[in-house]
Formats: C-alpha cells, sequence, structure tokens
C-alpha cells in the first residue's frame, strides 16, 4: 500500500471488517447454545450423571428448544443468503460497444496495482462508485460472444469466479469531460477494487448486503396474518444485527475510502483538482436540465432522447454566459470522454430513457403515449403542445365555471378561446361582479369535480387564507379548479394497468410500483398552476397573432421568441395579474409586442 495514510486505512477496514464478523459469529453462538446444552444434557444421561423425572423433562424442554432455535436460524440465515441485495438501475455497458473505455480503465488498474473492475454500466447521476453484484439475482445471463469458441465447461466455470465489483459511473461525465479528466476522476474508485478483493472486507460486505436485503423482505406486502408474524420476527433479527454492525460497517467503509484515495494519490493527481471543477459545473447543469427542459417534456408524454448531449450543450452556453466559467470553454477542443465509446447514440438513448423512469416514472419502453423527441423538434413537439394543453385546460375550467366568452354580453362571439376572456375574468373585482351563473349545458365527469371543488372553495369559510399564496377570489377559485382538472388527469393516467406497460431489462433491480425512484419537484401549488397556464395562454396568442415561436433555451428551458429574441419575463406581470387583479402591466406589454388578446387562438 502507497503511503502510511493508506496502510494505516487498509488495517483500518479490515480491523472493522473482522468486527463486523464477529457479530455474524456472536449470532450463530446464540442460535447453537441450546443445541449445546442439548448435547450436554444427553451426554450427563449417556455417563449416568443427569439421571431422574426432573434430567428427562430437561432434556425434552431444551431439545424442543434447541430444534425451534436451529429452526430459526436456518430459516433466517437462508432468507439472508438468498435475499437479493438493492442494485441501483444502471445502463450496462459492455466492452464490445466500448472497448477504449474498458482498455482506458483496465489500464488505469494496472497503474493503480488493483484488480480491473468486472464490467462497467452508466448511471443517470453525476456520481461515479464501484457496486458488487456478486449476488446470483444480479448476475448477468450468460452468454458467448460471437466469436468465443464453445468450451465445454466454460459456462461453469463463470459461474464459480467470484468478479471484482462492477463501475458504475455518471453518464454526464462521458459527455462533458474530457478523456483525461475522467481517468482522473475514476482513479480512486478504481483503486477501490483492491479491498474489495481482500476476503474479510469482501465477507463483511455480503453479511450487511444480506441482512439490508432481509429487512426488505420483511417488510413486503401482501401477505397473510400468519406469514406476515413470521417475517415481523424476521425483521426484527435483521434489524437488530444491522443495528449492531452499522457503526463498525461505516468505519470499514471510510477506512477503504481512504486507503482507495491514498493509493490513487499518484496517479493523476494534478488533473484530479482540476477535474473536481468540471464535477461540479456538470451537476449543476445535470439538475437544471433535467428540471428545465426535461421535465416539461416528460409530463407530455415525451422523453429528450438524448440527455446527454443537452447537458454538453447547457454547460457549454454556461461557459458562454458566465465569466467565471469562461475558462472552461477551453477545454472543448480536447477529445470527449464520450468518443470512448462505439455508439454514444445508442449509450444516450438507453440512459436518457432510464433517467425518464427514475425521476418522472414513465414506462420502459417508447409507447404511442411515450415516444422519443429529438432537441430539434423540442419547440414544436413539446414547447408548444404544452403551451396549448395548458391553454385549453384553463378555458375548460373557465367553461364549467360559466365564464362568458366576452366581458361584454352585447359584444359578438369571437368564435374561439382568446386571451381576452382570461383578462377580463381575473381584472373584474370580485367585491362588484356578478354571481356566476351555473352553467347550462350539462356537465361531463371532469366539468362536475371542477365546479363541486370550485363550489367548495367558495363556500368554506376562510378559503381564501387557507392558501398562502396572496390571490384574488376569482384567482383563488380559477386556481382550485385547474388543480382538480389536473389531479383528474393524473388519477386517469396512473389508473393504466401495470401489466400493460412494457418491462425493460432493469425492471428486476427495482419495484415499478416504486416509481419514480426521485421527483424532481413537489407538487405545484395553485398559484404556481394558474400562473403556468396564464403564461401558456399568452404565449398561444403570441404564436398565433404576432409571429412569434416557442423556443428552448438549454438553461432556463420553453422560452418565447419574439423577433427572434427572448421574451421579456412575463412572472411579474402575471403575478400582478393574478394577486391583485390589475391587468395593466401585462396589457401594456401586450400591445407593445404587437399581441391581440381579443383573436381567438388555436388549441390542441
Amino acid at each position: 500500500m502507497t503511503g502510511t495514510g493508506g496502510e494505516l486505512g487498509a488495517r483500518a477496514a479490515r480491523s472493522r471488517a473482522l468486527a463486523v464478523l464477529r457479530v455474524r459469529s456472536r449470532a450463530l453462538a446464540v442460535a447453537l447454545l441450546p443445541a449445546a446444552a442439548e448435547v450436554i444434557l444427553l451426554t450427563g444421561a449417556a455417563t449416568g450423571q443427569f439421571t431422574g423425572q426432573g434430567w428427562d423433562t430437561a432434556r425434552w424442554v431444551v431439545g424442543v428448544l434447541a430444534v425451534l432455535v436451529l429452526l430459526a436460524a436456518a430459516g433466517i440465515a437462508l432468507v439472508v443468503a438468498r435475499a437479493r441485495p438493492a442494485a441501483s438501475p444502471t445502463v450496462p455497458v459492455s466492452e464490445r460497444s466500448a472497448p477504449d473505455l474498458y482498455r482506458m480503465v483496465r489500464e488505469l488498474a494496472d497503474r493503480l496495482d488493483v484488480p480491473a473492475p468486472s464490467a462497467i454500466a452508466l448511471t443517470p447521476d453525476c456520481d461515479s462508485w464501484l457496486e458488487d453484484r456478486t449476488h446470483p439475482a444480479h448476475a448477468p445471463p450468460v452468454s458467448r460472444a460471437h466469436d468465443e469458441p464453445a468450451v465445454p465447461g466454460a459456462r461453469i466455470e463463470r459461474r464459480l469466479a467470484v468478479p471484482a465489483p462492477v463501475l458504475v459511473i455518471g453518464s454526464p461525465f462521458l459527455w462533458w469531460m474530457r478523456v483525461a479528466e475522467l481517468r482522473a476522476v475514476l482513479a480512486p474508485v478504481v483503486a477501490g477494487t483492491g479491498p474489495s478483493a481482500q476476503p474479510d472486507i469482501a465477507a463483511a460486505r455480503r453479511f450487511v448486503r444480506g441482512l439490508d436485503a432481509a429487512v426488505a423482505v420483511a417488510d413486503a406486502p401482501g401477505r397473510g396474518p400468519l406469514t406476515r408474524g413470521v417475517y415481523a420476527s424476521l425483521g426484527r433479527v435483521a434489524r437488530l444485527l444491522l443495528r449492531g454492525c452499522r457503526e463498525h460497517a461505516a468505519l470499514m467503509e471510510r477506512g477503504v475510502a481512504t486507503a482507495a484515495a491514498e493509493r490513487a494519490h499518484a496517479v493523476d493527481y494534478g488533473p484530479r483538482i482540476a477535474a473536481q471543477e468540471q464535477v461540479g459545473l456538470a451537476y449543476a447543469g445535470w439538475d437544471r436540465l433535467l428540471t428545465k427542459v426535461a421535465l416539461p417534456a416528460w409530463r407530455m408524454g415525451r422523453w429528450p432522447s438524448r440527455l446527454d448531449v443537452g447537458v454538453a450543450a447547457a454547460l457549454t452556453e454556461l461557459s458562454r454566459r458566465d465569466r467565471l466559467a469562461d475558462g472552461f470553454a477551453a477545454r472543448l477542443g480536447e477529445r470527449p470522454a464520450c468518443d470512448l465509446l462505439e455508439e454514444p447514440g445508442a449509450v444516450d438513448e438507453a440512459v436518457s430513457l432510464l433517467t425518464a423512469r427514475l425521476f418522472h416514472g414513465g414506462p420502459a419502453e417508447s409507447g404511442p403515449s411515450w415516444a422519443p423527441v429529438d432537441w430539434q423538434a423540442y419547440p414544436e413537439e413539446v414547447v408548444d403542445r404544452t403551451w396549448r394543453a395548458e391553454a385549453a385546460r384553463l378555458h375548460r375550467v373557465l367553461d364549467s365555471l360559466g365564464v362568458s366568452p366576452s366581458l361584454d354580453p352585447a359584444a359578438p362571439d369571437p368564435g374561439g378561446p382568446t386571451l381576452a376572456r382570461v383578462l377580463d375574468h381575473l381584472a373584474e373585482p370580485a367585491a362588484t361582479a356578478p354571481t356566476v351563473p351555473a352553467p347550462t349545458a350539462p356537465l361531463d365527469n371532469e366539468d362536475r369535480e371542477v365546479s363541486e371543488v370550485s363550489e367548495e372553495s367558495a363556500d368554506t369559510p376562510g378559503s381564501a387564507d387557507a392558501d398562502p399564496d396572496p390571490a384574488t377570489e376569482r384567482s383563488a377559485l380559477l386556481a382550485a379548479g385547474l388543480s382538480a382538472a389536473l389531479a383528474r388527469e393524473e388519477r386517469e393516467e396512473s389508473a393504466v394497468p401495470r401489466g400493460a406497460r412494457a418491462q425493460g431489462p432493469d425492471s428486476a433491480l427495482w419495484e415499478d410500483g416504486d416509481l419514480p425512484l426521485f421527483p424532481l419537484q413537489p407538487p405545484r401549488t395553485g398559484r404556481e398552476l394558474l400562473a403556468a397556464h396564464i403564461t401558456a395562454m399568452i404565449c398561444c396568442a403570441a404564436v398565433d397573432t404576432a409571429g412569434a415561436a416557442p423556443g428552448l433555451d438549454w438553461l432556463d428551458g420553453p422560452t418565447l421568441l419574439l423577433d427572434g429574441e427572448r421574451a421579456a419575463d412575463l412572472t411579474p406581470k402575471v403575478l400582478s395579474l393574478i394577486e391583485e387583479g390589475d391587468p395593466a402591466p401585462l396589457r401594456a406589454w401586450l400591445a407593445e409586442s404587437g399581441i391581440r388578446p381579443e383573436k381567438p387562438v388555436r388549441l390542441v
């Protein structure tokens, strides 16, 4: 081991691993204690020392207890050994699809004098780690390469061999980092394969992972009363053992990390300092791309198929705008790490689909209501469709509230939905507003639900104060109707039978009922929904009456382009209408931009 710190870390890790194994040994000793007592009693009876009715009764009681304890211990051990440990959802990268990447990792392992990772996988996250997938449930199906000769017994030998951990790499790193930067960042991670090959550390990790998996098995729902009681006892024992070795396991992993960092200290240490800056930058760009760009597409049933290309474009744009990041653009002339892949486009598409599943809960495969979208088509197929869908929902809610198309009853019907209808309704003071008439047309289920929620909001004392967001009475009613309509649509979408959803190759790693694993945003408030829908209606009017166009900003997501330039921020003007009922700032901006609110717009 290189360096004193590395030696101390390795010794500390092995010491803590032995402490974890001692917890296992003590549990085994407790399970064998009744059997040992029974052996002593039987030996005493055979030698004539323990004779009499009392000793016979003791032998029967202890014998039954020993059998029960041994059966329980065997059952717990079987569950711990067979339970499937948690595994991170990833996209596997075969050596055939990325020979240069595997070659780089192996050369790095040789320089570090550690075993090379058994495989490489990509994760939609800005992090990298080693993951042990030696459990049979995680082993991929054994398949023979097209140019590999069929050797009898080769399959058996592979299954008997214990592979090294899998190297999991954050996919944004491959598209944003250069090859030298990626190698420097991966050096401490790859160095961790050395401690993983140590028998005591490997055994301790298997024991802890098995206990964690056993707890998950015990907590699984859908069991009968008797079975649930048995698994509850199993869960209590597993949690007790986990508490006994939790601190030792944490210190063991800390020692492993210290040893790996010290071993990698002499390999690309200088470039690693600069590369760490790119790690933070990639994380910021990835988070912004998901929340501002990908999330609107997912809500429309479309998933961007080149997210990693998008994060590279977003970070390049950030380098252009931010003077603090200006120096990062100079490195873009070097070879990107995604060149280490044979087909980076196919890999990016697989990672993008997995990202949509983890962060939004989308299906595992494309379909009529879940189709990929390219960045060139994003403005028309996502931005424009989102605006028109939200504008259509806004007018459906207005219809359910009985809002007339025009404020002036004598004015002719414009013949379609207009922005003026929204402005006139929200700008009219609630104190002098006439009673909203009930709709004369029959209500469908959606309109009935919206009307009931709106009436409840209006009749409930203090309902205006229940929402902490400031808004006029009419804005609050409209926001409540939009919330009810959107909730109904989400319920209908979630009511699709689970069996009708496609199952991907990684579906065994998690349960579909747990998706999304990492929801991006909390539910939006009523005011936020209303502001988004009014903004969408303004954008539709701008596109249809002023020649504007939908656009995509890599850092801010959907945007409105007026004469090729990004439109000014509409949020303060929209909030003035919602919170104060004052349409003057918004009307002034519409007139200045040449947008005609009285003209009907096209909806979906």
